[in-house]
């Protein structure tokens, strides 16, 4: 499974415009089994797909952020989202990858729906 998402994001990455593939280069990527404590103390539901951690593009120099910019994809759960069939594992890990993209990108919610990101 693990495998699987690095091999969708490295996938993904490569088809972003160049431009948005500079602009991602100092977004680290992160895969944890699921949501750990911390992050369900801040409000975050048990069956969170991605999360966005850190400054955007539009708020700081992502180079100079500390922590520095990142998106967490929690593979248990979009397993079972994709109820254990790699093609729509991978199609969700691309769909949560590009929606917290977008985040540090500076897109809100209503952008990422008008993207189809949501």
């Amino acid at each position: 499974m693990h495998q699987l998402a690095r091999a969708s994001v490295h996938r993904i990455r490569s088809r972003l415009t160049p431009e948005l593939r500079t602009a991602s280069e100092p977004v680290v990527t992160l895969y944890q089994a699921v949501p750990d404590q911390a992050v369900l103390d801040q409000g975050f539901e048990p069956d969170l797909l991605g999360l966005f951690e850190g400054a955007s593009r539009l708020e700081a120099d992502p180079h100079a952020s500390d922590p520095p910019p990142r998106i967490i994809l929690y593979l248990d759960n979009l397993w079972d989202l994709a109820e254990g069939d790699p093609e729509i594992f991978a199609e969700e890990v691309r769909t949560t990858y590009l929606h917290e993209l977008g985040h540090f990108l500076g897109f809100d919610e209503d952008d990422l729906t008008l993207r189809d990101l949501d």
